[in-house]
């Protein structure tokens, strides 16, 4: 199992030192997401401040990029990481891809696997010299040299998809390299939904299900005192009521035993009551969707949970106070060790 640290991106003077503190800890990857600063930009940095580090987007946002922007910055990384870059990418919820983008968000699922399709054409295309992609919503067909980044002495970047419905992770099993399980995905959603839906999209597709990378974020909350571990539960508590507020993930909440979840933030959230939105998610809530454990018990209890189902385990929130990242990088090692 890859035990890689989750961070937003971050000033470009300051990623470097990151990506060098969590090489040093023992992470094997720093995987970034893309908020209001871009991961493609944070990646290059850190593959230049810290050779050897695996870095991925997980996810940068698809569509407001043409398929060769982004094959063309995924092979660049590619090359500068060595091989060691995973282009993770995901259609994002249609208001941000509108009205913040503006860009359109027709059929989302099926674009995306167009899209994802149409990336690794591009790929062949920096080798051979000839793009040839036709699908129902990107047709490329035309490369000249001097626009040809040309081959790299490293495989094709691998691409992850962003999935949570089962279409999305039967489109995944069928045509990406991983997926990103999202953080709410709790080992019972991942069961019901995450493995057997990739296991049936592969089979269609005439793969092996365990080639597909599981790459699965999970919020932890350690400690070894109440105290130490209180922040760190309002934390997760907070970033619980953010991703439950989409009407797309209710389905997760219900089927754990938490119906009418996301109908109550949403509620919260058009009031514009932040802390009313936090409320909402309890200890109940945090018990089922969040790993909880003092500092000695934590990769036992991580490995309880993802051991023969995660390829790669995100920490999502080991990012903290003064040595935490450097006290999570022992849990990474003996994850990474097992």
């Amino acid at each position: 199992m890859y035990v890689d640290v989750m961070t937003v991106p971050q000033p470009l003077s300051q990623i470097g030192d990151l990506a060098r503190r969590t090489q040093s800890a023992g992470f094997s990857g720093l995987l970034l997401t893309e908020t209001g600063r871009t991961a493609y930009l944070n990646a290059a940095v850190a593959s230049q401040s810290a050779p050897g580090l695996e870095l991925s987007t997980g996810v940068a946002v698809a569509f407001p990029r043409s398929p060769f922007v982004t094959a063309a910055s995924a092979w660049e990384l590619q090359e500068a990481t060595g091989g060691k870059f995973r282009l993770g990418i995901g259609t994002q919820v249609r208001t941000h891809v509108v009205r913040r983008y503006g860009m359109a968000f027709e059929q989302p699922g099926p674009r995306l696997r167009d899209y994802l399709l149409a990336v690794k054409a591009c790929f062949a295309a920096f080798r051979t010299g000839k793009l040839e992609h036709h699908g129902d919503f990107y047709d490329l067909d035309f490369i000249t040299p001097q626009w040809n980044p040309g081959p790299i002495d490293a495989p094709d970047p691998e691409v992850d998809i962003a999935a949570v419905n089962p279409w999305m992770l039967r489109m995944a099993g069928e045509v990406a390299d991983g997926v990103h399980v999202h953080p709410i995905g709790e080992p019972g959603y991942i069961a019901r939904h995450v493995l057997p839906n990739l296991a049936a999209g592969a089979a269609r597709a005439g793969r092996s299900a365990a080639d597909i990378a599981k790459i699965i974020p999970v919020m932890t909350i350690v400690g070894d005192s109440d105290e130490e571990r209180a922040d760190e539960r309002e934390f997760v508590r907070t970033s619980m009521s953010f991703y439950g507020s989409t009407p797309n993930y209710a389905f997760i909440w219900d089927e754990a035993g938490f119906e009418g979840t996301t109908a109550r933030l949403r509620e919260k959230q058009k009031a514009g009551d932040i802390a009313g939105m936090a409320a909402q998610i309890t200890d109940e809530h945090i018990a089922a969707f969040a790993t909880e454990s003092t500092w000695d018990g934590l990769a036992d209890a991580l490995t309880a949970k993802y051991a023969g189902i995660a390829t790669r385990l995100v920490l999502y929130n080991a990012l903290g106070g003064p040595g935490r990242l450097e006290r999570y990088g022992e849990i990474a090692k003996r994850l990474s060790a097992a």
